[in-house]
């Protein structure tokens, strides 16, 4: 049987969907690349049974591209779009002083994702980097994404980057693996995930919520637009853009509350009973939960590009356009206020009396924030900085390979099964589990048909599906 190629894309005026899918069957293989025009994308290769199945696999896969709006196309024809971006210029510090920053690593490109645990510390940048690195400063792990990294965030155990080319990828196991595929019309700006609800703020200021399978469970449009801020908690999502910040009921999208702010929101925080907008105007605001009232208003003297904060609210940080990291007590009186010597803080994390910040120059700094530590900074004494080096690292690039078994030992067994217009779910077989429950399961690797054994599965909080613990195997 001869190989087939289908060329698709779907592109939209304006700041919309500019992508492209192609699908190739040659003999028992189904390749499938797919990313932004004008870029390399993602390849992924399934092999199945029978150059039947294949056929058949790679005709349901155009049928699906074709009923979001894809079309037929010729590739080389439309040109590449410049991605949506944070345009900005970061200043020289203001401060009198710089923070005293123990180590400092360079990872090549501006970064906006971290995330940092007991255990580790994560930057992803504009080049699709990843890394992995110790709180010594010590680098032990690099993945490569196909797109620029958006955000780093956690839910629960699990980790996910959110990527320009509009999939979240979970960068918690061996290997990056495809967690959610965000509709194609929507550019990211910022997200977050709660209990396996993915919620998406855009370039429209627009807020979108979507579910562990990727359907869609509801959209709100806003007054504003430039939404940098969704933070997600059982109850609600939090929405900022450039008319101030909205809540959204979990469930069904129903406007709880809106506040104005001073300035156009730029980045939120979250803690259990507030959310906090860093904004334009200079200003952090304490916008209590349960009603939208600003407790409590933090004064900076830039624009704020991010915020973060220690032990519930007891401190709060900000970071802003002038290379300058703050730190306020929860009542809004200011502390102190250096230079952090490597730019604008883009995002930033508190742990363990250290302060993590990601800035313009693509620097990962760690910033001992002990009082002694701040005490002589003040006074003009600093430690030296680190730079960390690190000899050149092999990167692990997404994969839709998994290794195989022929037992399933003590692991739970699940099953791909194809429910119609290109739906592939996965059921546990196991005995002993909700068997109509769908498993939140990597896109990229689901076969119909094919058995997999898993470590764990275990329900969500609010239940419905389980969500996958642990390695995956293929049952053969």
């Amino acid at each position: 049987m001869p190989e087939t190629r289908t060329y698709l894309e779907l592109s939209e005026e304006g700041d919309g969907a500019h992508k492209y899918y192609e699908v190739v069957v040659d003999g028992c293989d189904v390749t499938v690349t797919y990313g932004r025009i004008g870029a390399k994308g993602q390849t992924g290769t399934t092999t199945h049974a029978t150059p039947q199945k294949a056929e058949a696999d790679g005709k349901k896969k155009v049928a699906a591209k074709l009923r979001k709006g894809y079309e037929p196309a010729v590739q080389g024809v439309r040109k590449p779009r410049a991605i949506t971006r944070r345009e900005i210029v970061s200043r020289p510090s203001t401060a009198r002083n710089s923070a005293p920053v123990l180590w400092r690593y360079r990872t090549g490109s501006s970064a906006f994702g971290i995330f940092v645990d007991s255990e580790r510390v994560l930057v992803g940048n504009q080049r699709g980097d990843v890394w992995f690195l110790d709180h010594a400063g010590k680098v032990t792990g690099r993945y490569q994404l196909p797109d620029g990294v958006k955000c780093i965030v956690a839910d629960d155990s699990w980790i996910y980057a959110g990527c320009d080319n509009g999939n979240v990828y979970d960068v918690g196991g061996k290997a990056p693996r495809v967690a959610y595929e965000i509709t194609d019309n929507i550019d990211i700006y910022w997200l977050d995930i709660h209990d396996g609800v993915l919620g998406v703020s855009d370039s429209n200021g627009g807020c979108t919520t979507i579910d562990h399978e990727d359907e869609s469970l509801w959209a709100a449009a806003t007054n504003g637009t430039g939404a940098w801020m969704v933070r997600c908690d059982e109850n609600a999502i939090y929405h900022g853009h450039s008319a101030g910040v909205q809540a959204f009921a979990a469930g069904d999208g129903k406007e709880l509350w809106t506040t104005k702010t001073r300035g156009g929101v730029l980045f939120g925080w979250q803690e259990r009973d507030d959310v906090y907008a860093g904004t334009s105007g200079n200003k952090v605001h304490r916008i209590a939960k349960s009603d939208g009232s600003i407790r409590t208003t933090y004064d900076c003297d830039a624009s704020v590009f991010s915020c973060a904060t220690a032990e519930n609210g007891k401190y709060v940080f900000a970071g802003d356009s002038s290379s300058t990291v703050y730190c306020f007590a929860e009542d809004g009186k200011r502390l102190w206020k250096l230079g952090t010597t490597c730019g604008s803080a883009f995002s930033m994390q508190y742990h363990d009396e250290k302060l993590y910040i990601v800035t313009t120059d693509g620097s990962l700094a760690c910033i001992d924030v002990s009082e002694a530590a701040i005490a002589a900074a003040q006074d003009g004494t600093v430690p030296q900085v680190r730079d960390v080096k690190v000899a050149a690292m092999e990167a692990v690039v997404p994969t839709t390979e998994v290794a195989t078994t022929t037992e399933a030992g003590t692991g739970v067994v699940v099953e791909c099964v194809d429910q119609g217009n290109g739906r592939l779910r996965v059921h546990v077989v196991t005995a002993g589990y909700e068997s109509g429950w769908n498993v939140q399961f990597p896109k990229d690797v689901r076969v119909a048909g094919a058995r997999y054994v898993v470590d764990e599965v275990s329900p969500a909080e609010r239940g419905g599906f389980y969500r996958v613990r642990g390695e995956i195997r293929r049952l053969v």
